[in-house]
């Protein structure tokens, strides 16, 4: 009996297995890449070849805006539609002659980023920009091509965030070379490495019209506002090459794995530690970097530095970051955390991690349980040795206004959507039930 059992539940898994592969496959129309969902979710290609998509946002009325990170015929942000094929988009509108990487909706406008400035577009009553001709929020924002995208994030209360990448990998004297020193204090703290605040309707802002919110954050892509509990997260892209520049501290196996991606919940005034310090996963704890005179043990100064609420695997590229406030999807993922990780390019010994969209589940603004994979697929392969064999690089996230997910590719300017039936879960679940309560 024991072994029927065990067939039928092989069987079962079979079933489930087979029914995503498949149904993704068809729905998605992608013969070569099949976005791989949890049961009862569906996975649909939305758009596909409208250029580098970097943050997208969807109006009350189901329109897609989309930020592109180079020009597409001139263009730098894209209004996507459903088109007569249901399910299928296409462009109706382009404008804006910058590109970038940031975009949002609050209030009424439009918000978008180049790598300098922040833009904003009045909206109608239909969410639809009426002038292509920005107001211009804020300028004169740093950008040495390094770090250098302008994500932003917007409260409740007429507050702006914005992430200002710090231009630097861990602030040595001289940039990513093997053994050099940090500088201490770190000039670039002075106007890049962290979140600063502006406020949302003041027009023609510069660093002296806003204040640095927090600090010691090396480079944020994706970030959100927690309307639970009215708080700022975002998501940290960790530090490079510890072992390749301090080989007689680390070794190559153990690199791969440092420092952690991590989850911050920021407030005012906090200090989450670069270029001094990083957060070692393996010990679950911060400790100071070797161009500080730290040995992979040593804490110092990062004792006073605030820890992440959520620390992920090294080098994974964390590029988008979304509460999900919907009702379309079990209750489980209500309030919970999305994040696209782009993919990583620096791991050395074990291949790249990371091209897939993960979910934290969150229980009164804290997470409440292990991160787990939610879609995953993009890179189209089961081992990603080098970046530029990766088909897709998931990017931004957006939630639609039944509840449906939203995500970008930046590398072929692709847009998932994901959506969830629970009529479809229970066929499943009935489905492989059956199939054991049949079984020989």
């Amino acid at each position: 009996m024991k072994i029927k059992m065990i067939a039928a539940l092989k069987s079962a898994t079979l079933l489930l297995v087979s029914f995503m592969t498949i149904g993704t496959a068809v729905i998605a129309q992608l013969p070569l890449v099949a976005i791989k969902v949890p049961a009862g979710f569906n996975s649909s290609l939305y758009a596909e070849g409208i250029g580098r998509a970097r943050h997208l946002v969807v109006n009350k009325n189901d329109k897609v805006f989309v930020k592109l990170e180079r020009l597409s015929k001139g263009n730098g942000i894209v209004e996507l539609a459903e088109s007569k094929t249901p399910g299928k988009a296409e462009v109706i509108n382009a404008f804006a002659s910058y590109t970038g990487t940031g975009i949002a909706i609050k209030n009424g406008y439009l918000y978008a980023t180049s790598n300098t400035e922040v833009f904003r577009y009045k909206l109608n009553s239909d969410m639809e920009v009426i002038s292509t001709e920005p107001e211009l929020i804020v300028t004169g924002l740093i950008d040495r091509r390094q770090h250098n995208s302008k994500s932003i994030a917007l409260d409740n209360a007429g507050n702006l965030y914005v992430n200002i990448g710090a231009f630097s990998n861990s602030c040595q004297e001289k940039d990513r070379q093997n053994g050099s020193l940090g500088m201490d204090p770190c000039p670039v703290l002075d106007s890049a490495g962290g979140i600063w605040q502006f406020t949302a309707d003041k027009l023609n802002q510069t660093y002296k019209d806003g204040s640095r919110y927090a600090t010691g954050i090396r480079n944020v892509v994706g970030l959100d506002w927690n309307d639970e509990i009215n708080e700022l997260f975002v998501m940290q892209h960790g530090r490079d090459q510890l072992g390749s520049m301090f080989p007689n501290v680390f070794d190559a196996q153990k690199v791969d794995e440092l420092p952690a991606e991590e989850m911050f919940l920021v407030k005012k005034g906090m200090n989450f530690g670069w270029p001094y310090c990083y957060y070692d996963p393996i010990q679950n704890k911060k400790v100071l970097s070797p161009e500080y005179g730290g040995d992979g043990k040593k804490i110092g100064r990062c004792a006073e530095m605030q820890d992440p609420v959520v620390a992920f695997p090294a080098h994974m590229a964390p590029n988008a970051l979304l509460f999900y406030t919907g009702t379309m999807f079990p209750d489980r993922y209500k309030n919970g955390a999305f994040i696209a990780f782009h993919g990583s390019w620096n791991r050395s010994v074990n291949g790249q991690e990371g091209y897939f969209v993960a979910f934290v589940p969150f229980k009164g603004g804290k997470p409440s349980g292990k991160w787990e994979i939610f879609a995953n697929g993009f890179a189209g392969m089961e081992k990603v040795v080098s970046t530029g064999d990766a088909k897709y690089r998931p990017c931004g996230i957006a939630q639609g206004p039944d509840g449906s997910l939203y995500i970008s590719d930046d590398n072929k300017g692709n847009i998932w959507k994901i959506t969830y039936n629970k009529n479809t879960a229970a066929n499943i679940v009935g489905s492989a039930n059956n199939n054991l309560a049949t079984a020989p």
